[in-house]
């Protein structure tokens, strides 16, 4: 989680939210990194678990994760949540909840819906006061003052 803190601070570099994602595979290894990147790429996909599930399946070289990890400092949205659902992504770690677009237990649980061919193990709540804080910083220095 401490790697993925480290790639979401690299996001307010290019005034992204610094949320940061890490694909490990079952040996510990890195196989993808990614970080927000929606302003600096003008891509509302470019979420940082999008990115890293991304240079995951070209690392491997194939799109199927199914013995690796996905660690992200924040609780995945729909669209992420359902991209490592379809990745068949083993383990998901988050560290903050996201209780205004969590799709990982706060607003909807897509990752477990017994409806969809693939649930992966879900640990929650690692690192979560660093990765809330980072999270709430940046949010205070960029709204304007009251």
């Amino acid at each position: 989680m401490r790697e993925a803190l480290a790639e979401g601070a690299r996001a307010v570099e290019t005034g992204d939210v610094p949320v940061g994602a890490l694909v490990i595979g079952a040996d510990g290894t890195i196989l993808g990194r990614g970080r927000n990147r929606r302003e600096a790429d003008r891509d509302p996909t470019a979420h940082a678990e999008i990115l890293a599930l991304r240079a995951a399946a070209a690392e491997v070289g194939t799109w199927r994760l199914d013995d690796a990890s996905l660690i992200v400092t924040l609780e995945p949205c729909p669209m992420c949540a359902g991209a490592l659902v379809l990745a068949r992504i083993r383990r998901l770690v988050y560290g903050a909840i996201d209780p205004k677009g969590g799709a990982v237990g706060s607003l909807w649980d897509l990752v477990r819906d017994r409806r969809l061919n693939h649930r992966p193990e879900v640990v929650a709540g690692v690192l979560a006061d660093e990765c809330a804080s980072m999270l709430s910083d940046f949010f205070t220095a960029h709204r304007p003052p009251a």
